[in-house]
């Protein structure tokens, strides 16, 4: 893969800092409210990431090939109250429409429970795929079960790709285990 240039929300300590720097990405911009992740992050990768995202003005943010966000999952989890898009860490799903809408980037890069694909007898998704596609993105998706990626957990989590309409991308694979990559 070409350099490409990416940016970090809700980047806690850096998970998907680490994957797209492994791929030939440049960090342009992390976004972390919590101070001991942002501390963690900083200390990691020399990036000390700007806070809250709700006051961050999109024009603001350096131009990015590529999103990447894993977004609040407590409003979604079935641990939590699943009160979606009633509580107000699970509208922070919209404050990455805002970013996209005003940066149009190449690949979006998200992830969330696995719940979030059944939550609210699948409307929540249908809106988020909704608002991703109308805002010119093809959207692929799939739950992964990190312990096929040789991590010593049962965690499964839903990971969304969108490509730009332009782009013209009709297929995505998932890779299914740790000796496929993306990159």
């Amino acid at each position: 893969m070409n350099k490409f240039k990416f940016i970090d929300l809700f980047a806690g300590i850096g998970g998907f800092h680490i994957a797209m720097s492994n791929c030939g990405g440049q960090c342009v911009f992390a976004s972390e409210w919590d101070k001991h992740a942002s501390n963690v992050y900083f200390r990691n990768f020399g990036i000390k990431p700007d806070g809250d995202i709700t006051k961050i003005e999109a024009k603001d943010i350096p131009v990015h090939d590529i999103l990447c966000a894993g977004f609040p999952c407590q409003a979604f989890s079935i641990s939590g109250s699943q009160k979606g898009f009633d509580d107000i860490r699970g509208t922070l799903f919209f404050d990455i429409v805002r970013i996209v809408d005003h940066h149009k980037p190449k690949v979006l890069f998200l992830e969330n429970v696995k719940n979030l694909e059944k939550h609210d007898g699948g409307k929540t998704f249908t809106t988020i795929n909704r608002a991703l596609q109308e805002l010119g993105y093809t959207v692929f998706y799939k739950v992964l079960n990190a312990s096929l990626f040789g991590l010593p957990q049962n965690r499964e989590r839903v990971f969304i790709v969108a490509f730009r309409d332009d782009l013209r991308i009709k297929s995505f694979l998932f890779p299914t285990s740790t000796f496929q990559s993306i990159c």
